[in-house]
């Protein structure tokens, strides 16, 4: 039997998991890492985290699967979009890095519309000048931190630097480049109009590679790190978001994705690059040669949840650690005892400012509605809904640019809730599959180091064999007219809120 190893380098950690050519889950390890907070809206990690986090993911799957080394013909690499990792010449690394959720750059925004003009930009890298990019976060550092900035050799993603510290080779793929804003999503290259209206240099970036391609080998020093065999093909991997979509089958037109993990995604494949000339969703490259893809992101999805739960949930944490019952899903529980509607109370979940629809770096969440009348389990519930609404927000933009819908798809660590499952799909009024996919991301990417290695023909023919649709959820059209009018009275918070 032949195995393949994907590793999805997430925000609160790094999975590793280890597939059979089936597609079948043989063995996965998870290492968590901090977060560095240095001031309000800033966000921060050590990429050497990233790769402790790594080789002992790769070391435990090994070892507890009993597969040898010799039987991985590919190793795929997934991981947090938009994170800026500098390297200097003698390849350590400069600082930390600024991750995607980071809002400090709001002034380059502004000088990067400035420059190359709202519609040009859109034209060329398929979205606005966005605070959540590589692009601004590179000009940040050449205003703020110039030593650094002079010490860089190459400016690198989460993702391939773990691809760096495998291989010794500097290289990125299409799907996660061109959500650094300095792709041309069209030719799916490097822009050098861009770059030289902004005066960067272009050597300063990797190669740029389709996610299918073998972009380098296990060296020994990595070898001898993680217990990999030297020389096993590292393909370019995918963007997380574009490597969940693969694990759940979102390759073709007309299948959308809806990810409810620390952000929330909503997802679809396009034949073709298509573009809101508001640049309220994301239109990239997928990770399916020859394919594109437009995405809603909600910042603060399962991190609003999270949240919750570190500043309100203290008894319910004591309980959970007494009963070794998940946490989330005692929270849920509780949520199902609240109305929909969450008597009253709508929750606009700007945590860490917003993308889709609003993109405003500055905006902050908020509890409308509250009255004697609410308890702990309609605040909850009213989190639940509160993203459900930011979602369809999303879907919305998505169905106006005249993608077709026939089946929507969710997945993440959210969308392990049945409770949260029925609300989603009470708010979109569409039914939605689950997929059997749970390792989303590091399947994906998984699926992209078989095709590099020969294992399958295509990403799409892979997808067919290993991607099953599970349960299905179907609206409640009872609640259609209760939430459509709660989603009008959500939707018209926004302007009102934004400048507090």
């Amino acid at each position: 039997m032949r195995y393949l190893l994907g590793l999805d380098i997430g925000t609160s950690g790094t999975k590793t998991a280890l597939f059979d050519e089936d597609g079948k889950t043989i063995q996965t390890a998870t290492y968590g890492y901090e977060l560095f907070q240095p001031q309000v809206g800033w966000a921060e990690q050590d990429p050497e985290d990233w790769w402790k986090a790594c080789v002992k993911g790769i070391k435990d799957v090994i070892e507890k699967s009993g597969v040898q080394a010799s039987d991985i013909k590919g190793i795929g690499l997934s991981g947090q979009m938009h994170g800026l990792v500098l390297v200097d010449k003698d390849h350590n690394v400069i600082r930390k890095s600024i991750i995607w959720c980071d809002q400090r750059t709001e002034k380059e925004c502004d000088y990067m519309t400035k420059v190359i003009g709202a519609k040009r930009l859109i034209k060329i890298t398929g979205n606005p000048a966005l605070t959540g990019f590589t692009l601004s976060k590179l000009l940040w550092v050449r205003n703020n931190e110039p030593n650094n900035f002079e010490k860089i050799y190459k400016v690198l993603l989460p993702k391939d630097y773990i691809r760096f510290k495998l291989t010794d080779v500097f290289a990125t793929e299409v799907s996660d480049a061109s959500g650094m804003q300095m792709l041309d999503i069209n030719t799916r290259n490097w822009s050098e109009e861009l770059l030289n209206d902004l005066n960067i240099d272009k050597n300063i970036l990797p190669n740029v590679y389709e996610s299918v391609v073998v972009s380098g080998h296990v060296t020994e020093a990595a070898a001898k790190l993680t217990k990999l065999q030297v020389n096993t093909p590292v393909v370019g991997g995918a963007g997380d978001q574009a490597a969940g979509a693969i694990g759940n089958g979102i390759v073709s037109e007309g299948i959308i994705s809806t990810v409810i993990g620390t952000s929330g995604v909503v997802f679809a494949a396009t034949d073709t690059p298509r573009f809101d000339e508001k640049g309220r969703v994301h239109t990239l490259c997928h990770a399916v040669p020859n394919k594109w893809h437009i995405m809603g992101v909600t910042q603060g999805a399962g991190l609003s949840l999270n949240w919750f739960k570190r500043t309100f949930c203290a008894k319910e944490v004591e309980e959970s650690d007494k009963t070794k019952v998940n946490i989330y899903d005692i929270l849920t529980k509780k949520a199902s005892k609240s109305k929909p509607g969450s008597n009253g109370i709508i929750y606009l979940p700007y945590l860490m400012g917003e993308r889709t629809p609003h993109i405003d770096p500055n905006v902050k969440g908020a509890f409308l509605g509250v009255s004697l009348i609410n308890n702990h389990d309609d605040f909850v519930r009213s989190i639940l809904e509160g993203v459900s609404f930011s979602l369809k927000n999303c879907l919305d933009i998505i169905e106006n640019m005249n993608v077709n819908i026939s089946e929507i798809r969710v997945s993440g660590g959210g969308a392990e809730s049945d409770v949260w499952r029925q609300i989603l799909a009470d708010i979109f009024q569409h039914s939605l599959t689950t997929v059997k996919a749970s390792e989303g991301g590091a399947l994906g990417v998984a699926i992209l180091a078989g095709v590099g290695a020969g294992i399958y023909e295509s990403v799409e023919d892979a997808c067919n064999r290993i991607v099953k649709g599970k349960e299905k959820v179907n609206p409640n059209t009872d609640l259609k007219d209760l939430y459509s009018k709660i989603y009008e009275t959500y939707n018209s918070a926004y302007p009102r809120i934004k400048d507090i």
